[in-house]
Order: C-alpha cells, then structure tokens, then sequence
C-alpha cells in the first residue's frame, strides 16, 4: 500500500510559528511517532512526505534518526492541504493503485489501523477511518441558538488514514481545483463526485494534536502504551 502524510501546515492553534509535527512527545518529533507506526505496519510499503521545502532538513534528520526500512519519499506540498495533496498524488509512484492518507498530526495511529485500512480498500473505492460521536449534537445558528439535534446513532466522527482508488481520487481533485471546491478532507472530495466512502472503525486514541492540551494527551497516551 502507498501512503500519503500531509505535513506542510503550519501550528497556529499550537500557539507556535513552525510546522506542529516538529513538536516533541517523549523525546521525539510528533512526526518520528506517525513514521514508526508505519514502519511496523506489514501493509505499508512506499510513504510520501508532502511538506514545505524549508522543513526539509529537518524531516530527512527525523527519518535518518529512525533508520526506517520503507522507501520514503519528500514532496512539495502547496498553500492548502487540497493542493498538497494534490502533489502527493501526482508524486505517486505510476503503478499506484490504491493509496491511504493519513495526517502526520495524528501521531498516534496504531500499526493495526493501518493495516486495517489497507485491507478493506482493496474491496472498496474509498473509505475513512472513523469512530462513533459519543456526545449529543446541536445544530446552531449564527446568534448561537439551537436549531436542531442530529440523531447521534448516524453521526461518526472522521479520522485518519483515508483510502481511495488513485485514479478517482485525482479525478476527484482536478474537479474540485476546476470548480473552486474548499473541503476539510478527501471523502468530502469523494463525496461531491457522488462517489461511496466506506466507515472503517477508527480508534479513541487516534487523536489530532492540534492544540497544547493534544501534547499532553498524546505523551499521557503514548506512556500507557511503552508501560504495556
């Protein structure tokens, strides 16, 4: 399976002026913790890095660190995620079939997740990892009242990786430049195209590191699991 990192952003909501995934948790760079569960990962075997040309430096010093075995590419990202994506895609080695996305800020995919991911996109065009919203739901207006509350029985929360077929996931993108499309995610991509995206079950701890309490929740998660 070919897998994708989206890793150009910047950590604004991290309070910091430098890529998040260069942050430390026990010592390493959020984005050592992403490449070592995709090392273990037997599905996983080619890994493109998509970032901006200035953390360059940094991210070949993190992967030389952990002596990886899986060939590792870095690629150009773009000034949004649609377009770094985008230019993983194209960077895509020709015979790619099929190809997992997964955000580097979630550094704490497990392995297995990975794998399962792998597993169930040979049987389908798309899919995403997800869990199921264990909070109620309020559909608010712009003078913050209620308007509506969603069965929660149909609402999942989306995670990382996601799985697509290369070829429509290009399609896909293209459509979306054309059409000035802004989407948080690829299945949102998939999803205008009237294409299926499939449910995989994700996992409570697969969290975002997006602000400082994430940090700490992830140095908390990641004990928990060396103490095992």
């Amino acid at each position: 399976m070919y897998l994708l990192i989206p890793a150009a952003g910047l950590g604004k909501r991290m309070g910091g002026d430098r890529n998040k995934l260069l942050l430390t948790v026990l010592g390493k760079p959020l984005l050592s913790w992403t490449l070592l569960a995709t090392e273990v990962a037997q599905s996983i075997k080619w890994i493109g890095i998509i970032g901006q040309s200035y953390d360059f430096v940094e991210f070949e010093t993190i992967i030389s660190n952990l002596s990886l075995n899986k060939s590792i590419k870095l690629i150009q990202g773009g000034d949004t995620r649609q377009q770094s994506v985008l230019n993983g895609l194209q960077a895509l080695p020709l015979q790619a079939k099929k190809v997992l996305i997964h955000d580097g800020a979630r550094c704490l995919a497990t392995p297995e997740l990975f794998d399962r991911c792998s597993q169930e996109l040979l049987t389908c065009q798309g899919l995403i990892a997800a869990i199921r919203v264990k909070d109620t739901i309020k559909i608010v207006d712009h003078h913050n009242f209620v308007q509506s509350t969603p069965d929660r029985s149909h609402l999942w929360a989306a995670q990382t990786p996601q799985g697509f077929d290369v070829k429509l996931l290009k399609e896909c993108h293209e459509k979306g430049r054309k059409l000035e499309w802004e989407v948080t995610d690829d299945a949102a991509l998939f999803e205008r195209c009237q294409l299926p995206v499939k449910i995989v079950e994700g996992e409570e701890t697969n969290l975002k590191v997006t602000t400082p309490i994430d940090l700490t929740l992830a140095e908390f998660i990641l004990r928990k699991r060396n103490q095992t």
